[in-house]
């Protein structure tokens, strides 16, 4: 039991990866009418879940570099699997899924660096040292606003696929859209940061 209550963050954080592959499959299953309703079920699931494991993590005191870790594998897992997946789909522009994939191996490869010295992406071993950096990066604020604006993009993106009234659709697919492209100026803003406090780590190792 206590095994459990130390790694239950981890085991939250890995739960989105196993939703996300059963979301992807119930949008290609669009035969059935039950289909979407329980892809955006899952979805809104997995996208509370993306808060919950940092929120345990904190709450319970348990918080490690490996659970750092796991949650930055689950984010890139669900977020690139779900962009992928809409513009295999023809939901969103081929750009997406590219911009989103090589922001997230600069900067994930950044941070491994950055691990091998002891520092962390996020909390108290941050990498970020600048106020700034910090405020765009690191901070609850910006990590919370840019969850709600992929997770919007999600679950509209879905609902605006669903059967539904042209008008009511039209609508949620502009909201979808919208949200789509705001993550994606998002996602590049908070890489720059990473990118140029990662400078002093090349700087020290000469």
């Amino acid at each position: 039991m206590d095994n459990i209550k130390k790694n239950i963050a981890n085991i939250v954080t890995l739960s989105r990866i196993f939703f996300v592959f059963i979301v992807v499959g119930l949008l290609y299953c669009s035969a059935c009418k039950y289909s979407y309703i329980s892809a955006l079920v899952l979805t809104a699931i997995l996208m509370w879940f993306d808060g919950l494991d940092g929120f345990l993590a904190r709450k319970l005191n348990i918080s490690t570099k490996l659970g750092a870790l796991l949650d930055i594998m689950g984010d890139r897992i669900v977020e690139n699997i779900f962009w992928i997946s809409f513009c295999a789909l023809g939901w969103v522009n081929v750009a997406v899924p590219i911009i989103v994939l090589t922001r997230g191996i600069i900067t994930d490869s950044l941070r491994t660096l950055a691990f091998e010295k002891g520092y962390t992406a996020f909390g108290k071993t941050t990498m970020m040292q600048g106020k700034v950096a910090k405020f765009i990066v690191a901070s609850n604020f910006s990590r919370f606003t840019y969850a709600v604006c992929k997770a919007v993009a999600f679950f509209f993106l879905i609902a605006g696929h669903f059967p539904l009234e042209y008008a009511l659709k039209s609508n949620i697919l502009f909201i979808g859209n919208i949200c789509v492209y705001i993550s994606v100026v998002f996602c590049v803003l908070r890489g720059l940061p990473v990118i140029i406090e990662s400078k002093r780590f090349f700087v020290e190792e000469k």
